[in-house]
């Protein structure tokens, strides 16, 4: 096992000189899942003025506990005009606080009898007010370079009137599957074959991960062809990544073409499942180059490679800290293990509970059954050479993309 290398090194190797992708400016509406290139500074106060956080009437807090005459109507979107002195305004939720005004009672505390209404008493200045630019300030960062922008960022976005930001580009990713036997579902299967499930697998998963698969290819047992495919799709892609090809076997070409085009920065890990995974790099025409990394044949050893390797890769082409890796959870093993000389990764799920968080492991850790995949939510790391017992502290990585 001394030729293999531990998980530290394949990442620092993934990561070396890695050059951040280019920003382009997007519409607004087309932006959910980028990566802010640049911050974005406020520009408004949210919310721009004090408004009511409930249906009520609006007052002044010293006038509470009397018969006030009703001297407005506000609803949101209307402009409230100043309170008239020992008067009351009715409000609604979202409606601007007129000036005078520095407290809501909500409607249900409140006696109406014709055009006055009944206060209650002991209603503290500020009661049921929503602040200007409690929120957001004028001038303070809205939101940092880096921050992936989901559902709320989106939000946050338009709240300012924002209709355009600038984001990294997508990173260009081309996916090729090797081996004769790997056929695509559709075609009846012949004897030896198996369908491609790596493919719609790490498709999704790249996507998620923010890149964009612009290549999906299908590579035959054949050196040449290995050597012809690589090298066309590092011309158009930022990754290359491959699955199956990189052991040992005769008709294992991937690796022996990437060091014939590039290099080879790191092959065979310390890691199960996952163990024959290459990392590299591509020549391109212009000068520059691709990143390759080429993964295991085996779907769960793709599905962990994936989480492990290509989810930070991204990242860092993207300057995305949330990407570049994995929270990490404490928990209660749920079961007994023990491991040999490389680190397993167990495909997990979490069950969180005041007593704390248990781990449970799919039953079948096999790299090829990737049934274990599908309701995993974390990967249990569990050290070499080490015996887990039921309930003993493990480290587990939360797989959220």
């Amino acid at each position: 096992m001394a030729d293999l290398q531990p998980i530290e090194t394949a990442l620092e190797a993934l990561l070396k000189d890695v050059n951040p992708l280019d920003a382009e400016s997007i519409a607004l509406e087309a932006a959910a899942g980028r990566v802010l290139a640049e911050a974005v500074t406020a520009q408004l106060d949210v919310p721009p003025f004090d408004n009511s956080a409930m249906d009520g009437y609006a007052l002044r807090a010293v006038d509470a506990g009397q018969w006030l005459p009703v001297s407005q109507r506000i609803a949101a979107g209307t402009p409230a005009q100043a309170l008239a002195l020992g008067s009351c305004a009715r409000i609604f939720t979202g409606g601007e606080i007129p000036p005078g005004a520095d407290c809501v009672v909500m409607q249900e505390r409140v006696e109406v009898d014709g055009g006055r209404a009944l206060m209650p008493a002991d209603i503290p200045a500020g009661d049921n007010v929503r602040r200007q630019g409690r929120d957001v300030k004028s001038g303070a960062v809205l939101l940092s370079a880096g921050v992936r922008l989901e559902a709320a960022a989106l939000g946050h976005l338009a709240g300012q009137g924002i209709t355009q930001v600038n984001v990294r580009r997508r990173p260009r990713v081309a996916l090729l599957s090797t081996g004769d036997e790997i056929i695509d579902p559709g075609t009846p299967l012949k004897p030896g074959q198996l369908y491609n499930s790596n493919r719609p697998m790490l498709k999704r998963l790249l996507e998620n991960f923010g890149a964009e698969v612009v290549q999906l290819v299908s590579v035959p047992d054949n050196y040449a062809q290995t050597v012809a495919l690589l090298h066309q799709a590092a011309e158009e892609a930022d990754v290359v990544i491959s699955t199956g090809g990189v052991s040992v076997g005769e008709e294992d070409h991937v690796k022996a073409a990437l060091e014939a085009l590039g290099q080879l920065d790191m092959w065979k890990l310390a890691i199960r499942p996952g163990k024959p995974l290459a990392l590299g790099r591509l020549p391109r025409k212009e000068g520059s180059q691709a990143r390759f990394v080429g993964l295991p044949g085996n779907p769960v050893s793709s599905f962990v490679g994936a989480w492990l390797f290509l989810r930070p890769l991204l990242g860092a082409m993207l300057v995305c800290p949330a990407l570049t890796s994995l929270p990490v959870v404490t928990a209660k093993a749920g079961f007994a293990t023990s491991t040999g000389p490389r680190e397993h990764y167990m495909r997990v799920t979490l069950t969180f509970a005041p007593s704390g968080v248990t781990a449970a492991a799919f039953e079948d850790q096999n790299s090829g059954v990737l049934s274990s995949c599908i309701n995993a939510d974390a990967l249990a790391v569990i050290p070499p050479n080490s015996d887990i017992a039921k309930n003993d502290a493990i480290r587990c990585l939360w797989l959220a993309s």
